[in-house]
């Protein structure tokens, strides 16, 4: 697969994963703008190809639907980040642009949850009250790991049928 193919790829998948293709007349219309993308990018180039694809490989990891909602998040925020980056005098540009943002929009949770990641990557885990409160939190936090999908379930009915509203 080239990168042009790996572009109109990714967008698709996140265009199409969401809802957004309800009709192929966008769809080939964003194909044309990011004919011209490409062109802007020279994505022909010879290395283009060099140490694989960037998103298409990070994709592959992600299986559940609300996992790929955190991915397609940073994906879409990557690429408008790329974008405004560029030349937004060019129609094209803005027309991806626009569908690029309504996506993000759609996505408010899977933002949230990429929001809570980068969080707990930025934490302390050497400061002492860190280490406090992380150490207070250890046997709820296990309790969460060790709860299956069952005993999920039946917990929801159990409640569902105590409440008689």
């Amino acid at each position: 697969m080239t990168c042009q193919t790996y572009c109109l790829f990714i967008l698709s998948v996140i265009m199409i994963y969401f809802g957004r293709f309800g009709n192929s007349s966008i769809l080939a219309h964003l194909q044309n703008d990011i004919d011209q993308l490409k062109a802007d990018f020279n994505a022909s180039h010879s290395d283009v190809a060099d140490d694989g694809p960037i998103f298409t490989k990070k994709l592959m990891n992600w299986t559940e639907r609300n996992e790929k909602r955190i991915i397609l998040s940073q994906i879409v925020s990557m690429y408008l980040e790329m974008l405004n980056k560029t030349d937004n005098s060019k129609a094209h540009i803005r027309h991806i642009s626009e569908e690029l943002y309504t996506l993000r929009n759609s996505l408010p949770d899977g933002l949230q949850k990429l929001e809570d990641l980068k969080d707990l990557a930025k934490l302390q885990m050497t400061d002492l009250k860190i280490q406090r409160k992380a150490a207070h939190e250890l046997f709820s936090v296990l309790q969460k790991l060790v709860e299956t999908p069952t005993s999920l379930k039946r917990k929801r009915s159990q409640s569902q049928s105590r409440c008689k509203c």
